[in-house]
């Protein structure tokens, strides 16, 4: 084989193994959930309302959360992701992250703001019994935990004071690129106008 040749081959070897990496490394993805008592199962007769959104990194193994809610019946005592359901966008699924309450989360009040970001390698990001369950370990909970957020079988819930099983909720459905942060910026306004109209509204820290 001539110099030609071979240097075409190596060239051809080093774009294929680019590609392959390319295709592992994948982008994070980002998801979105619309929050309502009639999402609830069984529907909740609430007027509240929520929008969240989230990326999944699942290079980084992260999962950042953003959440505005507004208008709830009840105070706020808890708020988890759930997964996964026997079918995308239908029934109920068993708390996936940290119980009692994502670390943080604003509670007693009906309207508020939540942001953070979970490291999905630590145990305390999870449910133990979740992680139980799903393999034993927490890289094992994430694999299982993505499928179901890719497969739209993951929900948000926040739990209150008039609904103990849940007020409002929503499914996490992917958003397509580009326009996650248009989403973003529409929803999290919107919810917002909504929650300065009303009293108790909070920010909570990141944790």
């Amino acid at each position: 084989m001539d110099r030609f040749n071979i240097r075409s081959l190596s060239i051809g070897v080093a774009l294929g193994l680019a590609s392959a990496s390319t295709t592992v490394m994948a982008q994070p993805k980002t998801f979105s959930a619309t929050l309502s008592g009639p999402n609830e199962s069984p529907p909740v007769a609430s007027a509240g309302t929520g929008f969240a959104l989230f990326v999944y990194d699942n290079v980084a193994h992260t999962l950042s959360i953003n959440v505005s809610f507004s208008g709830l019946t009840g105070t706020t005592t808890a708020s988890h992701l759930h997964c996964c359901t026997a079918a995308a966008l239908a029934g109920t699924a068993g708390v996936a992250s940290t119980t009692p309450t994502f670390a943080g989360f604003p509670l007693g009040v009906t309207s508020g703001n939540y942001a953070n970001l979970l490291d999905l390698t630590l145990a305390s990001s999870w449910n133990p019994a979740f992680i139980t369950a799903n393999g034993g370990t927490p890289a094992s909970a994430e694999a299982i935990f993505a499928t179901g957020l890719n497969a739209g079988k993951a929900y948000l819930n926040i739990h209150t004071s008039f609904a103990g099983g849940g007020e409002i909720r929503g499914f996490v459905t992917t958003v397509p690129e580009p326009s996650s942060m248009l989403l973003m910026a529409a929803g999290l306004a919107a919810v917002g106008v909504i929650a300065r109209r009303r009293r108790g509204v909070v920010s909570a820290p990141r944790a």
